[in-house]
């Protein structure tokens, strides 16, 4: 670590929201040029904390320090100005704009006042992308990007700001495994100048890889902080959840049935080429691949998003012409997406509303709803999927990470969907939830439930699969039993002989 000078401090952090008591007196230092990292099941303040040092939100109670100097931050403008930079999970680009014109907006460089220096523009945007090793012109429409891309274009955003604190928050979620080495290589070089990094990531492995320090949060409270090489895993754990966790992965033996979907010959133009398998009743099937292998596009296709051009689809032994996601769910097809914020929820619906959308018609007699079934049924499934919500009508982007796919995952429980595509089921969520999620995958499958799982997370298709497929360039490459090796998987993955 090059420097000991304290780049944040923060003492006696509190903040409330109507009903829910978010920070009570947390405290959390940051050293110049140290990533420390800031860990804490969904729910337990990260994010507040975080809105808060990048002026987002302010605090109800507490001190803030910015190198030894007292400040009250007036918003976010005014923690640019003091050299805090932010990447948030989600990402924050204006798609019709070009790279540049997103790097540096708010702050474009000017021939005269009203004119635009297009040319010093791109230079200075260029000159970031190259330092990240990008390959991204700074011309490029951002909506032209792929979702890696676009999170590379955010960390090249930050680091324009000359930022002195430079908060990360799950920057490594939509990022191949060399696109994270290069981040990794950044934050090195970010480091060596001085800069303080405050960095949250479910993924457990990349802490300790980057972190020097770790702070954990449970139930907005200040548990602990530790120097990196004092931690492991099982010990992160426990302070995060206040217990011990029996498994990461708790896979329970699978007990096949009949074949409840047969896929064969499957293809879609330029994209899906000749996809033949199969899911069977009682059984976690594992879709492994690299991005842009097709997997996503898969999921899409099964449930009716995206026409196909040829191939077979069998439902229950029978086939099935899956034209739109409607005639999915009605054969008894659930799909949780990958991005649950646009793709699987309402956000500004409840979570009632969230949890009985794709059955609407079990709720309602002669046209009209009845709210009484509807909340009874909504009232059922936070009780079983142990949902975090002050109430039924508490708005979904109110909730955690991990309530929230709760909630998606809670959805097509109430349509009684036998045969279900979790696409990503664990992304960007806590280890604690991530086990949650787990057992309940056991428990359905168990239940006769056909379960075709997709993530980008070897450990976790390897911990949680009865089989695994592994997709390369749009097919299927290789079908490999549980007790495959990762690497073989990405052997595979990338198109080569294990």
């Amino acid at each position: 670590m090059p420097s000991l000078v304290s780049a944040l401090r923060l003492r006696g952090i509190r903040k409330t929201f109507p009903g829910v008591l978010a920070l009570d007196g947390v405290d959390f230092d940051l050293l110049s040029g140290e990533v420390h990292i800031l860990l804490g099941e969904n729910g337990a303040g990260k994010s507040t904390l975080m809105k808060i040092i990048s002026g987002a939100s302010r605090r109800d109670a507490g001190t803030m320090e910015i190198a030894g100097v007292p400040v009250d931050l007036t918003g976010p403008r005014h923690a640019q100005e003091l050299g805090i930079g932010i990447i948030y999970q989600e990402l924050n680009l204006v798609p019709h704009l070009s790279v540049a014109e997103n790097i540096l907006l708010g702050r474009e460089p000017m021939l005269c006042p009203g004119v635009l220096d297009r040319r010093r523009l791109r230079r200075i945007a260029q000159e970031l992308l190259d330092e990240l090793g990008l390959t991204i012109a700074a011309g490029a429409v951002v909506s032209s990007l792929g979702v890696a891309e676009q999170q590379m274009v955010e960390v090249a955003k930050a680091l324009s700001l000359d930022a002195r604190v430079l908060i990360m928050d799950e920057p490594t979620s939509a990022l191949t495994s060399q696109e994270i080495e290069r981040l990794f290589a950044t934050i090195r070089r970010l480091k060596a100048r001085g800069v303080g990094i405050i960095y949250i990531s479910h993924r457990m492995e990349e802490l300790f890889a980057i972190g020097d320090r770790v702070t954990v949060l449970r139930d907005g409270r200040y548990i602990g902080t530790k120097a990196i090489g004092e931690c492991t895993l099982d010990s992160l754990i426990a302070m995060m959840t206040g217990r011990d966790l029996d498994a990461q992965f708790p896979k329970e033996a699978a007990r096949p049935g009949e074949v409840a979907l047969r896929v064969e010959g499957l293809g879609r133009n330029g994209v899906l080429h000749d996809i033949s398998f199969s899911v069977r009743r009682g059984e976690i099937v594992g879709l492994a691949g690299l991005m842009g292998s097709g997997r996503t596009e898969l999921a899409r296709a099964l449930f009716g998003a995206d026409a196909i051009d040829c191939g077979r689809i069998e439902v229950h032994g029978r086939e099935r012409r899956i034209r739109s996601p409607r005639e999915a769910i009605d054969l008894g097809l659930g799909f949780l997406t990958e991005d649950r914020k646009t793709q699987g929820l309402v956000l500004a619906l409840s979570v009632q509303s969230n949890l009985c959308l794709p059955s609407l018609d079990k709720y309602a007699r002669g046209g009209v709803m009845m709210e009484t079934r509807e909340r009874a049924a909504a009232g059922r499934m936070v009780d079983e999927l142990h949902i975090k919500t002050p109430g039924l009508q508490q708005r979904a982007d109110c909730l955690s990470g991990g309530n929230q796919q709760k909630v998606v995952l809670g959805k097509w429980l109430c349509t009684a969907a036998d045969i279900l595509i979790f696409d990503e089921p664990t992304r960007g969520i806590d280890v604690g939830a991530k086990v949650e999620i787990y057992r309940l995958m056991n428990r359905l499958a168990a239940q006769g439930a056909a379960i075709l799982m997709i993530s980008s997370e070897l450990p976790e298709i390897l911990g949680m699969s009865d089989r695994i497929l592994v997709m390369h360039e749009g097919r299927i490459a290789r079908e490999f039993s549980a007790g495959a090796t990762q690497e073989q998987l990405l052997a595979a993955a990338l198109g080569r002989s294990v």
